[in-house]
């Protein structure tokens, strides 16, 4: 059969950092669902949906009307009681005089005694109604319990809002920074421990990892894994992990998906382009170049990749000539020429270019 030029390469090793990818669920540090404390009409809606508040503005008035007029029969209960204190202070002053003066007999010092002690339970019953109601005066005001974005305001002016409802007036997310939950599987968790002597050690040392969004694009800071879960799960065999992003610039939003990327360096490892193996029955194979003539070289491969690369782990040696693109293409017993011999360095910089 006549010669056909293919490109080949020759298989080396070499120190590679490659990305693994894991599907990622974005949160903000903490969202809060808003829920009013009292039962009332809403009077004002006093933001908008997307906002940035401060801890403490307010976010929604409630009718004050009732609460206000509660507050007022409080205070003057208060105030009633504050006379009968009063009154049983005196009747009490006067009652222990004449005791002392052996007029009265003991049982009379005792019921004025009493009725000064009734009088005091009152009037701090009364103060506990009055701090309740003005409790509830100041809950008409909806407040932001901390610096966030607004969500979603379903309710509006007029609607009636009570302290029973289920679902929240709105919800404050902190976008400051992001927490971002992905998933590693049980070897892959063995792995960092052996690498950095324990999982702590490896929360400290490990490099920064990226984010990539929903669009494709890598997000312009990176974030470090801030967590690593202690338990594995029975169904999935994986164990949650959590980074930690800033979002200076809120492009970030809590719910959105993406992938994180995380770093994994190899030393003294065999790569190839992955254009250069081809799949057969779940096999991965390339063809390997023997005194010109193809043949097939099954392999194994790790399962961590960029993509573009392949880590091989058994079926190559270094030395070993194999075609670098296009092995789909060919079969057993095929006599090729190499037409540009290559090392797996310069492969993959042409790839990347």
């Amino acid at each position: 059969m006549p010669e056909t030029d293919y490109p080949t390469l020759i298989v080396t090793t070499d120190d590679v950092t490659l990305q693994s990818s894991s599907s990622a669920t974005i949160r903000g540090r903490q969202d809060i669902e808003i829920y009013p404390q009292v039962s009332g009409k809403i009077t004002r809606v006093r933001v908008s949906e997307g906002e940035a508040v401060r801890k403490g503005q307010v976010l929604f008035n409630i009718d004050p009307v009732p609460y206000e007029a509660a507050l007022r029969v409080a205070e003057a209960n208060l105030a009633a009681a504050e006379v009968g204190v009063e009154s049983a202070r005196l009747d009490y002053e006067s009652t222990k005089k004449l005791y002392e003066s052996q007029v009265v007999s003991a049982y009379e010092m005792q019921t004025a005694t009493n009725a000064l002690h009734s009088a005091e339970a009152t009037r701090a019953q009364m103060e506990a109604e009055r701090i309740n109601a003005a409790n509830s005066l100041s809950y008409t005001e909806v407040s932001s319990p901390a610096d966030g974005v607004v969500g979603t305001l379903p309710y509006r002016e007029g609607t009636l809002v009570s302290a029973s409802m289920t679902s929240p007036l709105t919800t404050v997310s902190d976008n400051s920074q992001m927490y971002v939950y992905f998933s590693m599987n049980e070897n892959r968790l063995l792995d960092l421990a052996e690498e950095y002597g324990t999982l702590d050690q490896a929360l400290k040392e490990m490099p920064d990892v990226q984010l990539r969004l929903s669009n494709g694009r890598i997000y312009g800071h990176p974030g470090r894994i801030a967590s690593i879960s202690g338990v594995i799960s029975e169904t999935t065999g994986t164990v949650s992990l959590r980074a930690v992003f800033p979002n200076p610039d809120r492009l970030l939003h809590s719910g959105a998906n993406g992938s994180v990327l995380v770093p994994e360096h190899y030393t003294g490892v065999i790569t190839i382009p992955q254009e250069a193996t081809f799949e057969l029955q779940d096999k991965v194979l390339v063809y390997k170049v023997v005194d010109g003539v193809t043949q097939s070289t099954q392999i194994t491969v790790s399962p961590i990749s960029d993509g573009k690369r392949y880590i091989v782990t058994d079926g190559l040696q270094p030395g070993d000539e194999i075609i670098a693109s296009g092995a789909g293409l060919l079969r057993n017993g095929m006599r090729v020429r190499a037409a540009a011999e290559t090392d797996i360095e310069s492969e993959v910089s042409n790839q990347e270019k």
